[in-house]
């Protein structure tokens, strides 16, 4: 195919759009136009759409493991093998209808006071599955040498806040589609047609109560802001419903004291634990329990669950259920399934040629700090040394997440419920000590990158070191265009509105003069007002305040690649290949490496709760303050994307 020999797919090039008018369609238009969305799907094409495929790859090795019920018991074989398989066997699933969950509701029918409501809820904290309470140990942001318990908002069941709040057309729909969901919830295990409607309105009464207390994703932002480190004594004092160190004692953390990020929904819940009769939070817990848990019992209460969902998302048919088992493979004990994935599939040789380019990036990124004209001295010097400090992951985890569980082959809900209890003591387990700079933060096979600044790592799984972001036989153009502008973006969330709060150690710790952090922000509010103006569909906009950190990092990501791209042969030279010249293709895989279509309901969705810009707006963004862009495809001022020279923002 010409687009694996060459790596430009010109039968997906609509020539008939002008590069400067929208280069994301001029690059993807003929194969926009025609790809298809499965049923089963939200979109198709690369960046998270690429997880199809993998999703594909890891099907293929789960029918192999499960096949044979003689792997050795406690064996990586074995217990992916099983679990797949005992999510398999929906005959079984569908036999035992609710049955599974019932003695969890057995305990929420027993609760006879606030201290009883309490105790329930710091064993939903040691099953993983939290409802009022929002609970992780993580390093703490003013010193990342040792995990702390972090609380954080949460209660709610629709996306986000603003979903309780907003009175458009397609918001109205998904507050009714999720209010059905909970009466069927409610129906599905017993309760009379009326009955179930009024428990539902009861528990979305008290969603939207607390909903009142959330901080929009905006604010969330603000990592300073969300930060408040306090004794449990003095917590103890302020709350008088919420009994913190009965709580902590019941899931076995002796904490002295913690990090509160949202202070005020804590605040409102206290005082709701006062007013709201007990009746209703039991029915409130009733309804989550059950939502937590729909996937895993029979076909009734799973069909529950996507017909809401489809409404969110727009995919109008359910996965099948061998996709739906990978998927839960991946979640709930992905890292062995990791394992089996990477002996598969994964080219080694991948490994250090990425590296390679993540050492070329930070060259090219401390060049670009030196020729900073916004920047002092003695900021440069400290951007510099937390450059040459991020620690780089690639491909898979020098050391092995372990599952210490036990997976029957025949036990579907039992096995999810023992791989929950797990990843929670997992959590548990990590407080007071140092973090464990080995950790990744997600599995091998899935296609994504990320920057966590509280170790100061990017990290790259195997899943994304494959084409169109990477591939062996590439040449520089296509690769640094493609894994190249990623590293580039992760590079720069370290310098982004949140990671420029963190120092090279991770600790939220001011490194900055005050006059440079003032110039800083004024750069990014003009991100912020031009993304602003951005539109997705229709009258729907994306929000530059929300996505500030990620087309910050795509701004800065395409520069930082490309000056390093220049430091190659092929970007030193100008020696095209099948027409394009290597700026061209640098441009073009940008373009490519984001080609995505997605359902209209998806995407409404996607910039409600998101903080990426949707695919267009990654390329045409930021190419149109990307000047080697200009000159490449003889951009003209009549261009739609045109802007002069002094409206080109550049930050990094």
């Amino acid at each position: 195919m010409t687009e694996e020999r060459h790596f430009v797919d010109v039968a997906a090039v609509d020539s008939t759009i002008r590069p400067g008018d929208n280069f994301f369609m001029r690059v993807n238009g003929t194969w926009y136009d025609t790809a298809k969305i499965a049923d089963d799907q939200v979109g198709v094409g690369s960046y998270s759409f690429l997880n199809i495929p993998q999703k594909q790859l890891l099907e293929n090795i789960l029918e192999e493991v499960s096949a044979s019920p003689e792997h050795p018991k406690g064996s990586i074989e074995q217990k992916v093998g099983d679990f797949y398989a005992s999510g398999m066997d929906t005959a079984a699933i569908n036999a035992r209808g609710y049955s599974p969950v019932q003695p969890i509701l057995d305990q929420i029918v027993q609760i006879q006071s606030i201290p009883d409501l309490e105790t329930f809820l710091a064993s939903e904290i040691k099953t993983n599955n939290q409802s009022l309470i929002g609970m992780r140990v993580s390093p703490d942001d003013q010193n990342s040498t040792i995990n702390i318990i972090h609380l954080s908002q949460t209660g709610l069941g629709l996306p986000d806040r603003d979903y309780y709040f907003k009175t458009d057309e397609s918001t109205l729909d998904i507050q009714k589609a999720y209010q059905t969901y909970l009466t069927t919830l409610f129906e599905l295990t017993g309760s009379s047609a009326a009955d179930a409607e009024k428990a539902a309105t009861t528990v979305y009464g008290i969603e939207k109560n607390l909903a009142e207390s959330h901080k929009t994703r905006i604010e969330r932002r603000v990592v300073k802001e969300n930060y408040h480190k306090v004794a449990v004594a003095d917590l103890d004092k302020d709350h008088t419903q919420i009994n913190w160190s009965s709580i902590f004692e019941n899931v076995g953390l002796k904490a002295d004291s913690l990090d509160i990020r949202q202070p005020a929904y804590y605040e409102k819940l206290d005082k709701m634990l006062a007013t709201v009769p007990l009746e209703d939070w039991k029915t409130y817990l009733k309804a989550h329990t059950l939502s937590s848990y729909a996937n895993f019992l029979s076909s009734p209460f799973e069909k529950a669950s996507f017909e809401y969902s489809k409404v969110v998302s727009g995919q109008s048919k359910q996965l099948t259920r061998a996709q739906e088992m990978v998927q839960q493979v991946d979640r709930q004990i992905g890292f062995d399934l990791g394992q089996l994935y990477v002996k598969r599939y994964f080219n080694e040789d991948a490994k250090q040629r990425v590296l390679d380019l993540v050492n070329n990036l930070q060259k090219s990124f401390e060049n670009r700090i030196n020729e900073l004209d916004w920047m002092s001295d003695s900021t440069k010097t400290q951007a510099k040394e937390k450059l040459y400090s991020i620690t780089k992951k690639i491909g898979y985890p020098d050391k092995w997440r372990e599952y210490k569980v036990r997976i029957d082959r025949d036990s579907y809900f039992e096995n999810v419920v023992e791989l929950r209890k797990d990843a929670a003591k997992y959590q548990l387990d990590k407080f007071g000590k140092a973090p464990d700079k080995t950790e990744w933060g997600t599995t091998p096979s899935t296609v994504t990158a990320y920057y966590n600044p509280s170790l100061n790592e990017i990290v790259f799984p195997a899943g994304i070191l494959q084409y169109p972001y990477f591939d062996q036989n590439a040449d520089d153009a296509i690769n640094y265009g493609g894994i190249g502008m990623v590293i580039g973006h992760e590079l720069t969330h370290a310098f982004d509105d949140q990671g420029a709060q963190f120092d090279k150690d991770g600790n939220l710790k001011n490194w900055w003069t005050a006059e440079d952090y003032e110039k800083f922000k004024a750069k990014t509010q003009q991100l912020i007002e031009r993304y602003d103006t951005f539109t997705v569909l229709d009258s729907v906009h994306v929000k530059g305040a929300m996505t500030i950190g990620e087309n910050t990092a795509d701004n800065g990501g395409i520069y930082i690649a490309y000056d390093a791209f220049k430091m190659t042969d092929q970007g030193k030279g100008n020696t095209p290949i099948d027409g394009y010249t290597p700026d061209q293709r640098f441009c073009y895989s940008i373009a490519r490496i984001w080609r995505v279509k997605t359902r209209d309901e998806f995407m409404r969705t996607y910039v409600n709760t998101n903080s990426h810009s949707p695919a267009m707006w990654r390329v045409n963004g930021p190419l149109m303050n990307f000047e080697p862009f200009y000159s490449a495809y003889d951009l003209q001022p009549t261009d739609q994307n045109y802007k002069p020279e002094s409206e080109r923002i550049k930050i990094w």
